[in-house]
């Protein structure tokens, strides 16, 4: 394979250095889905058990990133297809989540909300730190990369409905950081289905194609 100067790139090596930053990324997901589940069900937090949820997705797609690393182009769109499909489930469940709780009027905790809202912001950053090197990969890498960017914007909007919640005495804002959330995870979805679906119809024709080519 090369790049576009014409030298050889050792794919062998990159795809061994993505494997140890999707382990990484995998467990510090996993780690923060622990506590963010945790404080979410303590605090009453909807925007807090909405992240913890998307922690719960990332790993997931971690998962299923290090699964099909190797295979085809098919495989690899297939998952992010897979993935986009899990997204857009995501953001519209935080959707229901806020209705149903608009209906409770419960305050959560504002205090908890800010510290592991920042407590995720800081694992996410460090998470798309060891990412951003692959962020314009192919649509599996790109939905891994959309997931953690998300994360992170969505992290810091927790930080600000701790404020919001805090100053108000109101759980208004953590509705709305969760209506934030949704928005995020439904807009990442269709461009992760848009980029997947685009793929499958390249591989599609490629096959197409070589099966004419063995025919003749």
């Amino acid at each position: 394979m090369s790049a576009g100067c014409g030298h050889h790139v050792d794919t062998t090596e990159i795809t061994r250095s993505l494997k140890r930053v999707l382990w990484a990324v995998l467990i510090i997901n996993a780690a923060m889905f622990v506590v963010e589940i945790s404080a979410g069900v303590f605090s009453g937090s909807v925007s807090l058990l909405a992240d913890a949820v998307d922690f719960l997705g990332d790993s997931a797609s971690y998962a299923i990133s290090l699964f099909v690393l190797d295979r085809s182009l098919r495989w690899r769109a297939g998952a992010a297809f897979m993935k986009g499909l899990s997204m857009g489930a995501f953001g519209l469940w935080i959707i229901g989540t806020v209705i149903y709780n608009s209906l409770t009027m419960d305050t959560p905790v504002a205090s908890v909300m800010g510290s592991v809202g920042l407590m995720a912001m800081l694992a996410n950053l460090l998470a798309a730190f060891l990412l951003f090197k692959y962020r314009n990969g192919d649509a599996n890498m790109r939905s891994v990369w959309l997931c953690t960017r998300n994360d992170v914007l969505g992290n810091l909007a927790v930080v600000v409905a701790a404020s919001g919640v805090f100053a108000t005495g109101s759980q208004w804002p953590d509705l709305a950081v969760a209506l934030i959330l949704a928005s995020l995870a439904l807009q990442a979805s269709w461009q992760v289905l848009r980029q997947a679906t685009t793929e499958l119809r390249t591989d599609n024709l490629q096959g197409s194609q070589s099966a004419r080519a063995i025919s003749d």
